[in-house]
């Protein structure tokens, strides 16, 4: 391909709307184009590198053992209806009525739409197992769409649905899942980690998201530096031995009012009272699906609110307002505690609060804390369950190891549905017994675009992109430096020959550019090797070589060059063990 013919509008300022790497990247490497918020058209090169990750995507996939179909992006507001997702998704998901009248939705997931397939053709456990996906365009209507193509409205993703007749063939097609996962990101050339994870909106009992390791990710999460321990923030478990418990031999002494006017936060209460934040326990009050709930943690520690939803088993949580405070606990914000909260009204402490032996917390009234708290003398011990983040000083809660915390980017999710669509759209089986059993089921996610954008995110530098060869839109660029001497684009030419017949892709640079700017773009769009041939081959029957990732440029005969481009793009023929 003549980089004269392409269509790549570089850009050499940073567009003032982008505020993440890849963002900036991808819209100065005329790789996207913005049309509206959340919405970008893909351009040549960027849909080359799309495209790259969809064929590893549907390589591994296919090795897998599912099988590619392609669902409508338009869906019936029935089937949302049947499965109790119409009311409960939330406004990210766009409804409109069509010409008739009809009210449907633009598909943010397909897990109705799949399972509704299943229903009408499968019926016996001889049709199952089964694993069908997609590649699709998808819209989620964000309230605040950003980072370009990795929070977007409309997106790009594969999404893959299994269907099972018990638990243990379900295990199978999660762990062929897992497995293929890993495939996909190892040969994208990512650096990634398979991580627990909550289910979220999409429901189900167990996940895992495959996170792209960047210094910009979204997400963090909790990694074992001894074993293989991975896990979100959200998910990851506090093991006991690190909540310290309070072990002073000491009597508490009597509960004491103290005067706090204005003293709001844990660092404050501290230095007030000359106590360590350790000493006070933070009460929250959450609003779970319209009740309140009152929780207890540590001043130390920050309380978990996925942890918390988890085990309310609610829709939706929100901190309460003001006046839901006053009404649970007869005090403004900032000064509520446990000791005379509203009777009826639920209240989860966790281990690192229940476990203190006396303790200073809000006193219910206006600037005022009260000191020397007991559980079970001043206050009744409420639940206690594990509802705090888990930090670097916790220890690994598999092995015990040191903890990590790293950022990442979610560029995968696979989750264990069980049969919350089977039985709510009455996907049904005959098990060999004859009798009727609901299909277990599966769902396994990939954002494509936000995949390519990772990469960016994990690999660039101050020039530009730092392509991964197996998702690079080109393998090598040559730039030639003088379009006009025929010499030197002959020998160009028949470089481009050659490396396309050894399988590369190549883009010759023959615009009528200066070699600066050559060098520049090729830089800034990333593709991993650059041959540069210019006047110095007359002389010296050389042609140089540069690697993009590490910017440092051989001189070498044409021959040496191919192979070194062969061998910088992991195409270079692979040895045999009795070489």
């Amino acid at each position: 391909m003549r980089y004269s013919r392409m269509f790549i509008p570089t850009l050499k300022e940073v567009p003032a709307e982008a505020e993440v790497i890849s963002h900036k990247l991808m819209l100065r490497a005329g790789m996207i184009r913005k049309l509206a918020s959340g919405l970008y058209t893909y351009l040549p090169l960027g849909l080359r590198s799309i495209r790259k990750v969809e064929q590893i995507v549907r390589e591994e996939m296919n090795a897998a053992g599912a099988q590619e179909l392609l669902m409508p992006i338009v869906q019936p507001a029935e089937l949302w209806r049947e499965s109790g997702r119409w009311d409960h998704y939330g406004r990210e998901l766009l409804r409109f009525l069509d010409r008739h009248d009809r009210e449907c939705c633009l598909g943010p997931t397909h897990e109705e739409v799949i399972t509704d397939i299943v229903r009408k053709e499968v019926r016996s456990y001889r049709d199952l197992p089964l694993n069908l996906y997609q590649i699709q365009t998808k819209f989620r209507d964000e309230i605040r769409p950003r980072f370009g193509l990795m929070r977007g409205r409309e997106f790009i993703m594969k999404d893959a649905y299994s269907f099972d007749a018990d638990e243990e063939s379900l295990d199978r097609q999660y762990r062929a899942m897992y497995r293929a996962y890993c495939n996909i990101f190892e040969r994208c050339g990512l650096e990634y980690r398979p991580v627990e994870a909550d289910t979220g909106s999409i429901g189900g009992h167990a996940s895992h998201e495959f996170m792209v390791i960047a210094d910009t990710g979204e997400d963090i999460i909790a990694c074992c530096t001894a074993c293989e321990y991975a896990a979100n923030v959200e998910l990851a478990p506090v093991r006991g031995e690190s909540l310290r418990p309070d072990e002073s031999s000491e009597t508490p002494g009597p509960l004491e009012t103290v005067a706090t006017p204005g003293i709001h936060s844990v660092e404050q209460v501290a230095d007030f009272m000359k106590i360590t934040p350790g000493e006070i326990v933070k009460t929250l009050v959450f609003i779970a699906d319209d009740q309140p709930v009152v929780a207890f943690i540590r001043g130390d520690r920050e309380l978990n609110e996925v942890k918390l939803q988890r085990l309310l088993g609610a829709d939706r949580i929100e901190m309460a307002g003001d006046s839901v405070v006053r009404r649970v606990t007869s005090a403004p914000a900032g000064f509520a505690g446990p000791v005379g909260i509203s009777a009826g009204v639920r209240q989860v402490a966790d281990p690192s609060a229940a476990s203190l032996k006396c303790f200073t917390a809000g006193g219910n009234r206006k600037d005022t804390h009260l000191k020397n708290i007991v559980w079970g003398r001043d206050a009744e011990l409420p639940e206690v369950h594990d509802i705090a983040v888990i930090t670097e000083h916790d220890p690994c809660p598999a092995c015990g190891g040191k903890i990590e915390l790293k950022r990442g980017i979610e560029v995968g999710h696979i989750f264990k549905l069980g049969t919350k669509y089977s039985e709510a759209l009455g996907a049904r089986f005959l098990d060999s017994n004859g009798r009727e059993q609901p299909v277990i089921m599966g769902c396994y996610g990939i954002g494509i675009g936000r995949t390519v954008a990772a990469a960016i995110e994990q690999n660039h530098d101050e020039k530009g992109i730092i392509f991964p060869p197996p998702v690079a839109p080109f393998d090598v660029i040559i730039s030639l430096l003088d379009e006009r001497d025929e010499e030197l684009a002959g020998i160009a030419e028949k470089m481009t020959e050659a490396l396309e017949a050894a399988g590369l892709e190549v883009l010759l640079d023959d615009r009528k550019e200066r070699p600066g700017v050559k060098f520049k773009d090729s830089e800034l769009i990333g593709i991993p090797a650059r041959i540069t041939v210019g006047k110095k081959f007359k002389k010296t029957n050389e042609v140089e070589v540069t690697p993009r990732r590490s910017g440092k440029t051989e001189n070498m005969s044409v021959e040496d060059a191919i192979a070194k481009v062969l061998d910088i793009t992991g195409s270079a023929p692979q040895k045999s063990q009795a070489e």
